[in-house]
């Protein structure tokens, strides 16, 4: 009866993750533990590979490339932007400058695998998303999003090498006119 029992919930456990006791107390991580995509895998990320584009004429003129190995930065780049898109803005009207900025479009790797892509519009009412494994999380950056994520802009500064991105702030008025 016992084997049967336990043949039982091993079966049961099938598909999930089983947490083992480690000598501090907390999970301990094995080496059959699959590897992680998306916002899981903010710690696994070793490099990013970032396109700026100028949304300003002449379109074509204005790109620019870079691909980025050191692993604390690229870590928190990627923190950053899931924290903005795990504290999503609330869906409202609002007045957005017509601010031809900057939009960059990156992927973050763990070595080769593909671990996340974002998007972040640094224009008028500044954008961001985080794709993985075929599920997007997106908001803009304000309020709680911008709360939770206070140094996107100079993190992704410090890898593009270029000046800090402009932060809009929503005004939440009606000029009368």
């Amino acid at each position: 009866m016992l084997g049967i029992v336990l043949a039982f919930a091993a079966l049961a456990g099938c598909g999930s993750e089983v947490a083992s006791s480690g000598a501090a107390g907390g999970p301990s991580a094995t080496a059959t533990t699959p590897p992680q995509v998306g916002c899981a895998s903010v710690n696994q990320a070793t490099a990013v590979s970032i396109r700026a584009m100028r949304l300003e004429p002449p379109v074509g003129a204005n790109r620019v490339s870079a691909t980025y190995h050191e692993a604390t930065q690229v870590r928190a780049l990627f923190g950053q932007l899931c924290a903005a898109v795990t504290h999503p803005a609330r869906t409202m009207l609002m007045h957005c400058p017509a601010d031809m900025g900057t939009e960059f479009f990156g992927t973050f790797y763990d070595g080769s695998r593909v671990l996340a892509t974002f998007t972040f519009a640094a224009m008028g009412c500044e954008r961001v998303s985080v794709t993985a494994a075929g599920k997007t999380l997106a908001t803009m950056v304000y309020g709680p999003a911008a709360a939770a994520a206070p140094h996107l802009a100079t993190d992704l500064a410090a890898i593009m090498g270029s000046p800090k991105p402009g932060m809009m702030r929503p005004q939440g008025t009606i000029s009368p006119s």
